[in-house]
């Protein structure tokens, strides 16, 4: 029974495809040695022959033919007279070698073997896996959801190796269940209690700059580079490109025809704002273009080079902050550069968008402002109290606190 389980033990070592024929006959022969090692006190006069194709070994064990009175080790030495009682012809210093059947080691010895072969399989499997998921740090991987708990999701991939996808590397608005196909890059690979833990990120920034490249042949085949990547994962991210062919156009390609390339990619990151940029070196430029959609009047960076102050327009103001001031945040990133904007004072000067007001301002009054020709704040100033109380339905009152406001603007 014994000798029926390490064979048992045995195949399945043998079944392991990630392991390389020479690794399997090195740590098979090594568990083998080692026990005859701990039973004979030696190992060096047995030979082991393993049959990795069949699942199956034998042992030989080798003896020198000597006189009596040289016999001093049973375990390599056997007496003349012994010699003869298996094969008449044997002499002095011949070797003799007998078979030695598994079941002859005893229960326990097989035991030990088997606990011994299992745990070096397990070890040489971990180790496997660090191996090969270190070596593919940065790779997008696919796998199937095989467990969701609070804190993290546990994947299989396509050999059955657990992949752990932690809360904290998901997108906010992910959502998976059992069986679910997840795509995510490998983060991180660490060894926890001897155990290998490949952790998984979607939020990653190099899992974006992976699908541009599955997504994108230009940049798969180096044609275009993405100088830098920065994102609030679901949010919004702004992507830096550069061309090193002056015919390709680095922004477009990106985009795809109609937003064909990049449709795929902001599905995957599950609606996700991707603003693709044209890398430049003048420092002014690239400011301008990382705070798209806005446009910029005018830009002074200061002397130690950490700071730009952005002037704009006040309807580009909003579109500069983004919501939540995410817009100047991922910009500020993107360039290195700390970014204030104001307000262009020559435009402040000229005029100002009544829908600029509408922190101050009721959207009604607006319209009702609207509704008489008045568009922005000096058109309005230009009419006197009287003639607003006529031809709108607003309360005196009501007339004079927006007056008040306007005018604040100007001063």
């Amino acid at each position: 029974m014994e000798n029926l389980n390490l064979i048992e033990t045995f195949s399945e070592f043998k079944e392991l495809k990630s392991i390389d024929r020479a690794t399997m006959m090195s740590v098979l022969e090594d568990v083998f040695r080692n026990m005859l090692t701990k039973m004979y006190g030696s190992s060096e006069n047995f030979d082991i022959i393993i049959n990795i194709d069949k699942g199956d070994f034998e042992i030989w064990k080798n003896r020198l033919v000597v006189e009596d009175n040289e016999y001093v080790d049973p375990n390599s030495q056997i007496r003349l007279d012994d010699a003869k009682k298996i094969d008449q012809d044997y002499e002095i210093g011949e070797e003799v070698s007998e078979e030695v059947k598994l079941i002859s080691f005893g229960r326990r010895a097989i035991l030990s073997l088997r606990q011994n072969l299992t745990s070096r399989i397990a070890e040489l499997e971990k180790n496997n896996i660090y191996n090969k998921y270190k070596d593919r740090i940065g790779e997008v991987v696919t796998g199937e959801v095989y467990q969701v708990w609070k804190k993290e999701i546990l994947i299989l991939d396509d050999e059955g190796n657990e992949l752990v996808l932690p809360k904290l590397e998901q997108i906010p608005s992910d959502y998976f269940r059992k069986g679910d196909s997840v795509r995510a890059v490998v983060y991180k690979v660490e060894m926890r209690n001897s155990t290998p833990v490949i952790i998984l990120s979607r939020t990653s920034p190099v899992f974006l700059e992976r699908l541009f490249e599955l997504e994108v042949p230009e940049i798969f085949d180096g044609l275009i580079t993405i100088k830098k990547i920065v994102r609030m994962p679901g949010e919004r991210a702004k992507v830096a490109v550069e061309s090193y062919d002056e015919r390709i156009d680095p922004v477009g390609a990106c985009v795809g025809m109609k937003g064909s390339r990049i449709h795929g990619i902001v599905r995957e990151l599950k609606n996700e704002n991707i603003d693709v940029i044209n890398f430049t070196n003048n420092t002014q430029l690239y400011i301008s273009r990382a705070l798209s959609p806005a446009k910029i009047s005018s830009i002074k960076i200061n002397d130690a080079g950490s700071k730009a102050n952005v002037y704009l327009k006040p309807s580009e103001v909003s579109l500069a902050i983004g919501k939540g001031g995410l817009n100047i945040k991922l910009a500020s990133q993107l360039t290195g550069y700390e970014i204030d904007v104001y307000r262009d004072s020559a435009e402040d000067d000229e005029d100002v968008n009544l829908d600029e007001f509408g922190d101050e301002i009721d959207s009604w009054i607006i319209d009702e402002l609207k509704a008489i020709g008045c568009d922005t704040a000096k058109s309005v100033l230009e009419l006197s109290m009287d003639d607003l109380v006529r031809r709108t339905d607003l309360e005196e009152e009501t007339v004079k606190e927006l007056m008040k406001i306007l005018k604040s603007e100007f001063e």
